[in-house]
């Protein structure tokens, strides 16, 4: 009986390896949606809520072209206290750019001067500047530009990146250098954090100290006197880039009637012919179908209970109700029903009083057409004394329970054992002894 016992254990224990190592991760809300995309990789997230609401080959890895510049950002911006800092533009960094067969963006006309590191921050991400690029990862890196792309690899890291990795600061195609539809969100909702990024990336065009000639955005969604076809009243920044392998890349930002929207578009077509952004069209797209039939609703609320948890020990009461401890709002198709909602706790095992309102108690899944959307907290609506009476029958029972005294008590027996067995001995022996004389 015992064998059988211990071999039902060990298949049991098998067969729960099994299902924990092999559970689905994660995915996209799949909201139905027919907008035709010609980029081989999208994600596009609710700003407000981080709701994924498209997704399209989200997590293959990429070439980011441009879109490196926002790290190159995030990194320059964290490591200069002062961004009315004045820098130098150094003749070597523009002749390394230029040798480099790279495109400068006009600090070249500068060589030689100082300019504050905003002037330089608006030279990076307006015309994309590969000359900006170098010139901060230069001046943060000390010098050394491996020591700042090893900054910019941290910080990746640091953001929650799983699949992207920096070899240079400007995005030239590189074998190692890549990223995917969804750490390039993560990058881009940690930048709009920063100083000044939202600002810089929303500007068409800008002038620096001295000139008399602008940088202009090559975000033809953002500018309204040059953008043509490409232009979206409702976008409000970000960057662009293409290369010959990463193809044409976006990440764009649009924001209408409260609702706000991030779209990262990696890898379309790039046709040097046409020069179509087909990106920024893809993006617009996605833009308007969001807008039009995705809304905010509040499936749950501080106020509704979700559930209610069975409670020990308590004083005259066998259950307490659970509530969200913040209203829940996301962003669904407008037509969703109620039962396409579901609410889940992650743990109805009980618990043992006193519980104060307010504690929380565990968590909760948020589904949507059986679908993870997101995890709340629930919290105990009301007090719950103890009763003192199942508190200490609770108690004693958990001491005898425990592994501890379970252990101490079989210690005991096995001395107690060991002593009769010695006794026994030892006075058969005496016997025997005594017997003899």
């Amino acid at each position: 009986m015992k064998k059988r016992f211990r071999l039902l254990s060990a298949a049991l224990v098998i067969v729960i390896a099994a299902a924990i190592f092999t559970a689905p991760g994660a995915s996209a809300i799949s909201f139905k949606c027919d907008v035709k995309t010609t980029s081989d990789s999208i994600l596009m997230v609710n700003l407000d809520t981080g709701v994924e609401v498209f997704s399209k080959d989200a997590d293959t890895r990429r070439y980011p072209a441009a879109l490196t510049k926002i790290m190159t950002y995030i990194v320059a911006v964290e490591n200069i206290k002062d961004l009315d800092t004045r820098i130098e533009i150094k003749e070597k960094v523009i002749k390394d750019v230029e040798d480099s067969g790279l495109y400068p963006s006009g600090l070249d006309w500068h060589t030689g001067e100082k300019l504050t590191v905003t002037d330089v921050l608006y030279a990076l991400m307006l015309p994309r500047g590969n000359d900006a690029a170098m010139m901060l990862a230069d001046y943060v890196g000390g010098g050394d530009i491996p020591t700042f792309v090893d900054m910019m690899n941290k910080k990746a890291e640091e953001i929650g990146c799983e699949n992207t990795r920096f070899e240079n600061p400007t995005g030239v195609d590189n074998d190692n250098q890549y990223t995917t539809a969804r750490d390039m969100v993560k990058i881009c909702r940690y930048a709009l954090g920063t100083p000044l990024f939202s600002k810089i990336v929303s500007t068409p065009s800008y002038t620096m100290e001295g000139d008399d000639y602008p940088l202009v955005t090559t975000n033809s969604m953002i500018d309204a006197a040059r953008g043509g076809e490409y232009y979206y009243t409702y976008a409000t920044g970000v960057q662009n880039g293409e290369t010959d392998k990463a193809g044409m890349c976006l990440a764009a930002t649009a924001l209408c009637d409260g609702y706000a929207y991030l779209c990262v578009c990696l890898h379309a077509t790039y046709d040097l012919e046409n020069y179509d952004e087909y990106c920024m069209l893809d993006a617009a797209e996605l833009f308007r179908w969001a807008f039009l039939n995705l809304r905010f609703v509040s499936p749950a609320s501080k106020d509704t209970p979700v559930c209610e948890q069975p409670v020990k020990n308590a004083w005259d009461t066998e259950s307490i109700l659970l509530v969200p401890q913040s209203d829940l709002n996301i962003v669904l198709p407008s037509d969703y029903k109620e039962s396409d909602i579901t609410i889940v706790p992650d743990n109805t095992d009980p618990i043992n009083a006193p519980v104060s309102k307010g504690d929380v108690i565990t968590t909760a899944t948020v589904n949507y057409q059986g679908e993870k959307i997101a995890t709340i907290n629930l919290i105990a609506n009301d007090d719950v004394s103890a009763s003192p009476i199942l508190f200490f029958t609770h108690g004693v029972d958990k001491v005898l329970t425990s592994p501890w005294f379970l252990l101490s008590v079989g210690i005991v027996v096995v001395l107690f054992v060991i002593f009769v067995s010695v006794s026994s001995s030892y006075n058969k022996k005496k016997k025997h002894k005594k017997k003899s004389e």
